[in-house]
């Protein structure tokens, strides 16, 4: 028996081992751990969310209080002042008296109680209003009523003049707002109250009727901002804000614009309308007011027969609240990545003692293949099952060196596998002969590209020497040259002409140099000039010619671009029919689930058809179904420019009845490659 010589060194495969059982270790924390995190962003996330909800719906309620108890005490002043024994005695003076004391009364109880009106309507002035002006007629029934309600600027003027002219709010252009082609907002959102004003015996003198103009009223607004968020009650850096609506116009507000100045004017989003002022759903979730993205709470307001007439809204911003979450699932996410690193270097550190014996195994293992017989394992330093598998392993090396001689028996099997190497030898060189024909179609590709781009750019020169002598002799000619300007004029046609094939070689060569202008193109005049460009081959046969334009859509591309693929197609088609024949141009809708998708262009003509062998070909380069006039790259190319807007050109065709080519085009290109 040889002396066993333990291994010393470690084939480079000997980490495969080592990441299998380190992957074993930690998958299930690696697994676990990011699963957890993704269900604690989740569930943290939506929690937060609805924290925020119930933070914005506490404030809409403290909002809605503060809107009723400025309602309920103006109702009960006006109401007390309509039962004050003062009131009584000025209406008991003389008229001359009456006047001067009614005024002076009035005119304190307005300034004490801040109100934009106070007015006395005797008997058979309040009759008048009363039908026209609610809180009036419930107050001669004897019934004191407050409520809000929208008044025209006439119904205001009549109140007072100052009243109409500050109500007048010019409307400011809105993101997201529905369309409204007013330009300015002249009606009034009154917040106003009547009581009835008896004598001392009990008849009914008239009514006292006061209010406040909300629109524009700054100090109303501030002050119930300032209730529903008073400093130190919004945390992170966020601010609250507070809105009066009439319809769904900011009359009073204290968001900004971006200059600073209230956003006066500016108008809610087509989404929040609906659902509050359409449907009188309260709104309790994000939105985006005028410039930035806010937890938003509105509720409708109410007129007196019941109609939603506005909005109250609170709400502050959702910035720095999304940016704390934001940071602390960061902390969490760093906190388990620190977990995991832990865990990881701790498994390395403690795995060690199972990898080496293995490693060592493997190495032998290794050795032996490359023909070192004597390698064996050796003393491993491990008394665990690992150490007991080595030295059984070590002992089963020997008994099959000695055994080596019983493995010249195995030469039939060792003939099957070269057999088996032969014919994995024939695979490969047939793979290298297909790969060597593809590296000879691009090297033919790449040819052609250069010889374009050289023959494009040589026409190029006597080119730009014709049109700069065509406008010498314009100019030098003047109206002398009216009797040849028909002459001139086609001259000029033509070289443009020979310019736009020179740019189409070019594109050729180098199509991503050549992404063109993207313009909405129309299918009918598209198609039309397109038959012009072909008419002199259309001549040339007895051929027909069917149009159907049942689209009227237009498409976001580059004209010239589509116009070749479609000129390229006609062609065909026209050479498809040497016997004459019908050729059908049809525009239709590309629609895909009930939802409009784009525009399909149909070619199509009644040919011979297109065999399926051909078919499989039709679009690769060089392939010219035995015509002799064409170089196999007209299909090719236009494929290319189709897909380049993210659509497709499909083929339907069998043997005797003619080809239809369909060009489907999206609205809009999905991705289209730019030069750097």
């Amino acid at each position: 028996m040889t002396e066993r010589k333990p291994v010393l060194f470690e084939p480079p495969s000997r980490r495969s081992v080592r990441v299998r059982l380190l992957l074993l270790a930690l998958l299930p924390l690696g697994i676990a751990l990011p699963a957890m995190v993704a269900v604690l962003a989740s569930w943290g996330g939506d929690y937060f969310d609805r924290l925020l909800v119930t933070k914005v719906r506490a404030d809409l309620a403290v909002a809605h209080g503060y809107f009723e108890r400025v309602s309920d005490g103006l109702g009960r002043s006006v109401e007390g002042l309509a039962g004050s024994a003062r009131l009584v005695r000025a209406l008991t003076l003389p008229a001359k008296q009456q006047e001067a004391a009614l005024a002076d009364l009035l005119d304190g109880a307005r300034a004490a109680q801040r109100l934009d009106f106070l007015h006395f309507l005797p008997v058979d002035r309040s009759t008048q209003l009363a039908a026209i002006w609610p809180v009036i007629g419930a107050a001669r029934q004897g019934v004191a009523r407050t409520e809000t309600e929208i008044f025209s600027a006439d119904q205001l003027r009549q109140i007072d003049p100052a009243l109409a002219e500050r109500a007048v709010t010019p409307l400011l252009a809105t993101a997201n707002a529905t369309v409204d082609q007013r330009v300015v907002e002249a009606r009034g959102l009154l917040l106003h109250t009547a009581a009835p004003v008896r004598d001392a015996r009990g008849v009914l003198r008239g009514v006292l009727v006061g209010g406040l103009l909300l629109n524009k009223n700054l100090a109303f607004i501030d002050r119930l901002n300032a209730i529903v968020y008073p400093d130190g009650a919004l945390p992170l850096g966020s601010a609250g804000t507070a809105t009066l609506f009439l319809d769904d116009v900011r009359v009073a507000t204290n968001v900004r614009l971006f200059q600073g100045e209230r956003a006066i004017g500016t108008r809610v989003s087509a989404a929040v309308r609906q659902a509050v002022l359409d449907e009188g759903r309260t709104w309790l979730d994000r939105a985006f007011v005028v410039n930035d993205w806010y937890v938003s709470a509105y509720e409708p307001l109410l007129d007196s027969h019941g109609k939603r007439i506005g909005m109250l809204y609170v709400g502050f911003l959702e910035g720095p609240f999304e940016a704390a979450k934001r940071s602390a699932l960061g902390v969490v996410v760093g906190l388990f990545a620190l977990v995991m690193l832990v865990a990881g270097v701790f498994a390395v550190l403690w795995a060690r003692r199972v990898f080496k014996p293995i490693e060592r195994m493997h190495a032998t293992m290794h050795a032996i293949e490359n023909g070192d017989v004597g390698a064996r394992v050796g003393p491993v330093g491990s008394h665990d099952e690992l150490g007991i598998v080595a030295s059984h392993f070590d002992r089963l090396l020997d008994r099959l060196q000695a055994q080596a001689t019983s493995l010249k028996r195995w030469g039939e099997s060792l003939d099957a596998e070269v057999a088996a190497r032969t014919s994995d030898l024939e695979q490969a060189v047939a793979d290298l002969k297909a790969a060597q024909s593809q590296l000879v179609m691009n090297e033919k590709l790449a040819a052609i590209g250069q010889l374009t781009a050289g023959v494009a750019h040589e026409i190029n020169n006597p080119i730009a020497v014709m049109q700069g002598n065509l406008d010498v002799l314009r100019d030098i000619l003047g109206p002398a040259a009216e009797p040849v300007a028909p002459e001139i004029k086609l001259i000029h046609e033509q070289v443009q002409r020979i310019r736009l094939i020179v740019a189409k070689l070019l594109q050729f060569a180098r199509p991503q140099d050549y992404v063109g202008y993207l313009e909405p193109v129309a299918p009918a005049p598209l198609i039309q000039d397109s038959l012009v460009l072909v008419g002199h081959l259309l001549k040339q046969g007895n051929i027909a010619i069917e149009q159907h334009f049942d689209s009227s859509r237009h498409v976001l591309c580059n004209r010239n671009e589509l116009q070749q693929v479609l000129i390229n197609l006609l062609v065909n088609a026209i050479q498809a029919m040497p016997e004459g024949g019908v050729l059908r141009l049809i525009a239709e809708d590309w629609d895909e689930s009930d939802m409009p998708v784009g525009l399909r262009l149909v070619v199509a003509d009644s040919g011979a058809g297109i065999s399926d062998a051909d078919k499989a070909r039709l679009f690769k380069p060089f392939f010219t179904a035995n015509k002799t006039d064409g170089t196999g790259l007209g299909l090719w190319v236009s494929q290319s420019l189709i897909e380049r807007y993210g659509g497709r050109i499909t083929v339907d065709s069998l043997a005797g009845r003619g080809t239809r080519f369909a060009v489907w085009l999206r609205f809009e290109p999905l991705a289209v490659e730019r030069p750097a």
